[in-house]
């Protein structure tokens, strides 16, 4: 683990024991090697979105130069290359999630893939009075759609607590569950706070009542190995966009005979099998959930974002960012007038915090100026803030490229807003 040799200074470079080679790492980041407000770009906005590796900038200018062609559709040479990419893809992420291909469909993104459940699954077993859980600590994204079924079915949401550490008193979900449950919906991974809540346990606490489970995993798959079979959920969701792939497209993973028995979502070509005015025969799953013209490239560009990660291992991936989330609690936690914000047992490596007195827009204003950049604000979780009895906070989230001279650049900007408005 990293080492603190004075207040808001860490040791620079890895541990020895680290075989975590950050210095080669970043070197396949182009957009890391620019200079911002005249300074070096520290980048730790990495729960908005990361960086991209140069090998899925050559995966997307590869398809679009040499194999740009619809899928699916066509006997022309080109075509079946883009077919065969795109469907490879799919495989590339079934492997990664431990699922089937059949099992894996490709979205805009996380957002989208819980809308589709909301209205495909959702509204085929919901019935006035019956109830969807969330917690307190879930993304908007997790939030709206299930109050927008809610209210097409006469559903109610109910919401689990959690204690001021940021975790999910799991006595109390357990207490909310009961025979008009129908699904809890939930977030792997904090976004605001970096939290990692116990999804195994409470799939397993809703598999015993035969309650379906969705897993927001946006935050969680650029940090933790995600195994969909072992966590036993019937529903998980990501974006590629965070996990070093393109934005606008995302996945969702459904167990086989959940999508077998799902309506399509989105109605068009690709997701039927035959159409006539009298009526319309709908594809097998997952196709007829992926209605137009996909995201080919976005796909392509995902599955070399995950190949990426899967040579550098994400067993090391996650012990270097435990590393800097160590460096950067101890360091943050030793300026006066910090106080951390989230302090869960488990977490990513996602450090929220305020600086009294500062709004975190200022304080990341600052930030920026020392070219620093972080989020500020409520992060798409304004219930979580309610509940915190904050505005907003300065949130600094790590990804595999940063270092620990990052972090010490990040205190002594910290300190530096202090000085400013202090």
């Amino acid at each position: 683990m990293s080492a603190v040799t004075a207040p808001g200074t860490v040791t620079a470079g890895c541990s020895p024991a680290s075989r975590f080679d950050v210095a080669r790492v970043r070197a396949d980041f182009p957009a890391l090697g620019q200079l911002v407000r005249g300074r070096p770009l520290v980048y730790l906005d990495n729960a908005a979105t990361t960086q991209k590796p140069r090998a899925v900038v050559e995966a997307l200018v590869g398809f679009y130069t040499r194999d740009c062609a619809n899928v699916h559709r066509g006997v022309h040479e080109l075509s079946q290359r883009a077919t065969e990419a795109y469907e490879s893809a799919r495989r590339t992420v079934a492997r990664f999630l431990n699922a089937t291909p059949d099992e894996i469909v490709f979205t805009r993104g996380t957002t989208e893939a819980i809308n589709l459940v909301a209205q495909s699954f959702g509204r085929s077993i919901l019935a006035e009075q019956d109830e969807i859980l969330v917690t307190e600590l879930e993304h908007h994204s997790n939030i709206v759609p299930w109050q927008m079924l809610a209210e097409q079915t006469g559903a109610r949401l109910v919401v689990a607590p959690i204690n001021d550490r940021g975790e999910i008193v799991l006595e109390e979900l357990e207490r909310r569950l009961n025979e008009r449950t129908r699904l809890i919906a939930l977030a792997h991974v904090s976004n605001a706070l970096g939290t990692v809540n116990p999804v195994e346990e409470i799939c397993r606490m809703a598999r015993q009542r035969g309650i379906a489970v969705l897993v927001d995993g946006a935050q969680a798959v650029p940090h933790l190995r995600v195994d969909v079979r072992a966590l036993g959920c019937d529903f998980y969701a990501f974006s590629g966009h965070k996990i070093y792939g393109p934005t606008g497209i995302g996945v969702l993973y459904g167990k086989a005979e959940l999508l077998e028995r799902m309506p399509p979502y989105q109605g068009g070509g690709d997701m039927i099998r035959s159409v006539s005015f009298a009526g319309t025969l709908y594809n097998d799953p997952p196709f007829r959930f992926e209605a137009g013209t996909p995201h080919i490239a976005g796909a392509i560009g995902l599955a070399a974002a995950i190949e990426y990660l899967d040579r550098l291992g994400l067993g090391e991936i996650g012990r270097h960012e435990q590393e800097l989330l160590e460096a950067a609690t101890i360091a943050l936690a030793e300026i006066p007038g910090v106080r951390l914000v989230g302090t869960a047992r488990h977490k990513a490596a996602v450090v929220s915090f305020v600086l009294d007195g500062v709004h975190p827009h200022d304080v990341a204003t600052v930030l920026d100026h020392e070219g620093v950049a972080v989020r500020a604000g409520h992060h798409c979780a304004q219930p979580l803030m309610e509940r915190l009895g904050l505005p907003a906070t300065t949130r600094a989230s790590f990804a595999l490229y940063n270092t620990l001279e990052e972090v010490e650049v990040l205190a002594r900007a910290v300190r530096r807003a202090r000085e400013i408005f202090g």
